[in-house]
């Protein structure tokens, strides 16, 4: 079992519990993303830390360089997964625990409501979840911060504070310090509230992905127009997704997907020709069928 370990309140509480749970079968893993000039003082925190309580700690430095154009924090989340679940493979655990928590969970949805987003998105964070061959879980996703922050307060353990949550040039920055309170004043304790709807969300996406995978049974792999055209909008939209998904990883944003099924509509002739950027290559059509060309 292993713990991703930054120092910081939550993840300080997730590792103390899981010693206390599984003492001397728990590890954390540290990654130093290098962005700040707190970094190197985290990784001596960490390691300070687990020399005390007797934890044994991998560390790893990362350079999460981010393409133009891309979010710098989806390229630091992208680079911290790959860097834990190669430790965690080199030192055998067959788990990986992270420390989100009930206002993490909150705000994901809070996010992905103000982003318009579909079931995915407001579904949030999964409490299990496989990421580059490694398993992840989130055990504290209905423990408030407050509550773990309490704990660690009353037992006098000492973690870090990153200044850079406090920065509100991040989105989520923003929604913590600005739209979290005022929710809190309008209904209180409403994050469970949250919760539920991103479980009901999660709920409904597995359904839908359930009713993909019988359609692309029908409407074949690569998917056929003719077939597809069978199809309810509603439907033909849900199963190009999944396809999109299972085939290239890409999905298709809200207005590209509404066009490929205008055209999938339109095609009625042999001559009729589809090629469409969907996310960062084309869906085009090959014979009867449609095809998905990734970037060269």
């Amino acid at each position: 079992m292993a713990v991703a370990f930054s120092a910081g309140a939550d993840s300080t509480a997730l590792l103390l519990a899981a010693h206390r749970r599984w003492a001397g079968q728990v590890i954390a893993l540290h990654v130093n993303h290098g962005l700040q000039a707190a970094a190197d003082s985290f990784q001596n925190h960490a390691q300070a830390f687990c020399a005390l309580h007797g934890i044994v700690l991998r560390a790893e430095r990362v350079q999460a360089v981010h393409a133009p154009g891309d979010s710098p924090e989806d390229a630091a989340r992208q680079a911290r997964y790959t860097a834990l679940a190669r430790m965690a493979e080199e030192a055998g655990a067959a788990f990986v625990l992270l420390g989100q928590h009930a206002d993490d969970q909150a705000e994901t949805v809070l996010l992905a409501l103000s982003r318009g987003a579909g079931l995915p998105g407001l579904a949030a964070m999964a409490e299990r979840f496989e990421r580059h061959g490694q398993m992840f879980g989130r055990p504290l996703l209905d423990v408030p911060s407050t509550a773990l922050r309490a704990w660690l307060a009353s037992a006098g353990h000492a973690f870090v504070d990153d200044p850079s949550n406090a920065d509100q040039r991040f989105t989520r920055n923003r929604i913590r310090a600005l739209l979290m309170p005022a929710w809190e004043a309008c209904f209180p304790g409403f994050r469970p509230m949250l919760a539920r709807s991103a479980a009901h969300a999660a709920q409904g996406q597995r359904l839908l992905d359930d009713l993909a995978r019988i359609d692309l049974a029908q409407v074949g792999t690569p998917p056929a127009i003719a077939r597809l055209q069978s199809l309810s909008r509603d439907r033909q939209a849900n199963v190009l997704r999944h396809w999109l998904r299972a085939e290239a990883n890409v999905a298709a944003s809200a207005a590209q997907l509404d066009e490929l099924l205008d055209q999938i509509a339109a095609c009625t002739t042999r001559g009729h020709r589809i090629r469409l950027k969907v996310a960062s290559g084309l869906v085009t059509r090959e014979g009867g069928d449609l095809r998905f060309v990734a970037p060269i």
